[in-house]
């Protein structure tokens, strides 16, 4: 009840106008015989809201797929090929998940404002230095994620197709994956979920308007202005978990 009733909330304010809300609105599970639709199509026809989650499509899908791809190369170098370092590799990738994303803050701030701005090209105030950023930390977790799985494979797979004539992208793609395909397609939900509903880092590195993902522009709705309409507030809410 704790988890489901401010969902609950969220979509009865959603459906209701601003008169309804300020005034005695009805949250009784009869909402949706009068629901106000103006709270949906205001937003996302004819304002910003749909830029905004274009906008969290494009970052959120790109680094699921680059995250996926990475994790796949290096979790098959790590489980496979016993290097000198390997394990000190795999233990200094998930150290860039034991601290706190706030500590990273001011550093990736003056990284991408100073050491990646240029000219012609920058990574400052850019989806793919967004995209780029989200990568560093949720390829950790999916490398770990992937690297049981990957061990659980039996080498004796590897080297039958090695033996046929088969190279190593012949071994991913015809026995790594199909056999790790679980997992994989979790470590690309997670990489999605995490990057959909980041904030932190979007609203420091994204200073154009046109470039915030959506929990940006929600906030932005809710706090940029001085009256909220909170109709549109969780109109966009509703729309961002679907």
């Amino acid at each position: 009840m704790i988890t489901i009733i401010p969902i609950y909330w969220m979509i009865v304010v959603s459906t209701r106008s601003p008169v309804e809300l300020f005034g005695k609105p009805d949250f009784s599970p009869t909402f949706f015989e009068k629901i106000y639709w103006k709270n949906f199509t205001k937003p996302f026809v004819d304002g910003v809201y749909a830029e905004y989650l274009w906008n969290s499509i494009i970052v959120a899908s790109c680094n699921a797929i680059l995250v996926t791809v990475l994790a796949i190369m290096a979790t098959y170098a790590l489980s496979r090929w016993k290097l000198a370092a390997s394990e000190n590799i795999f233990f200094w990738t998930m150290t860039n998940r034991m601290a706190p994303p706030a500590a990273f803050l001011l550093p990736l701030f003056l990284l991408f404002s100073i050491v990646f701005r240029y000219d012609d090209v920058s990574l400052f105030d850019t989806k793919l230095g967004l995209i780029l950023l989200y990568c560093v930390f949720n390829l950790p977790f999916a490398i770990w994620l992937l690297k049981g799985i990957f061990d659980g494979i039996p080498k004796e797979l590897d080297e039958a197709v090695l033996i046929d004539g088969g190279n190593y992208f012949t071994v991913i793609f015809r026995i790594i994956i199909p056999q790790a395909a679980p997992g994989i397609i979790s470590i690309a939900m997670f990489a999605f979920i995490v990057s959909w509903t980041e904030y932190l880092f979007a609203m420091t590195l994204l200073l154009s308007n046109d470039l915030h993902t959506l929990p940006i522009g929600l906030t932005g709705i809710v706090f940029g202005q001085y009256r909220v309409n909170w109709g549109f507030a969780a109109a966009g809410a509703v729309g961002s978990a679907i």
